[in-house]
């Protein structure tokens, strides 16, 4: 519930930036929001843009918060070294049969590689005390402890991420939702203006416009913050995956 409780408090704090910031009278004729803005005032602008800006305000914030999170996330799993450097020390541990040296090396790396090697390293021990069991039934089982612990890391991993893909997916059509309305306004004014105004129209595709940009801004932001987020998620897995494997192959070549 906590990243719906999140956008709605960007909603409020959207609105109250839509209402207060950009729809201040200062922006507008003779101090009167109701008028035009004045000329060149984007704040304004955007005010006028009417009460989808809110909804695209939410949108633009709620990438930004989850991308801030997302990296502080992903962060914390990659751990406090090198990804790679750590893999290539757990194989030397291996290698080496040193065991408790690639845990203690896991202690310190901590993040989401770290723990699923961890959960590999313990059941490697503990089918090295066992007998009475084919060597591999003992890969087997060592391969399926890291299946299951890299099963557990993972939702962390992507947690908030379809999040990122749905503002992707709804920010430009919210942003052409606006647009619409406020061309729909433009033309029924100078409709019932009468003679056209040259002026009047360019203010209001101009007030319209600004939905879209709004929208499709933030939903490149989001799709390239997604793109960005699931190769470093692949990158990740990738290590777990090598390095899981690099245990069984050791168990399979040197353990009874």
């Amino acid at each position: 519930m906590l990243p719906f409780l999140i956008i709605i408090l960007l909603y409020v704090i959207s609105y109250l930036i839509w209402k207060f910031v950009f729809g201040a009278s200062h922006h507008f004729i003779d101090n009167d929001n109701s008028k035009d803005p004045l000329p060149g005032d984007y704040f304004g602008t955007i005010y006028k843009g009417g009460f989808v800006v809110p909804l695209l305000l939410t949108a633009f914030f709620t990438v930004i918060v989850f991308i801030i999170e997302r990296f502080i996330t992903l962060g914390k799993a990659n751990g406090a070294g090198n990804v790679d450097v750590f893999v290539r020390g757990i194989k030397g541990f291996l290698d080496r049969g040193d065991i408790n040296g690639a845990v203690a090396a896991c202690d310190k790396q901590k993040g989401a590689v770290a723990n699923v090697v961890r959960a590999g390293l313990h059941k490697y021990a503990e089918m090295e005390k066992i007998t009475g069991m084919e060597k591999d039934e003992k890969v087997i089982a060592i391969q399926k402890e890291v299946e299951e612990a890299t099963t557990l890391e993972l939702p962390m991993l992507e947690r908030n991420l379809n999040i990122l893909a749905t503002v992707a997916s709804i920010a430009t059509l919210l942003g052409l939702f606006g647009t619409v309305l406020g061309m729909i306004r433009s033309f029924a004014a100078l409709a019932n203006a009468g003679a056209p105004d040259s002026t009047a129209l360019a203010t209001g595709i101009s007030e319209a416009l600004i939905n879209t940009a709004l929208g499709i801004g933030t939903s490149a932001i989001a799709i390239i913050a997604y793109n960005f987020f699931t190769a470093r998620i692949d990158a990740m897995t990738y290590r777990i995956d090598e390095a899981g494997y690099s245990l069984t192959q050791t168990y399979a070549s040197k353990g009874h």
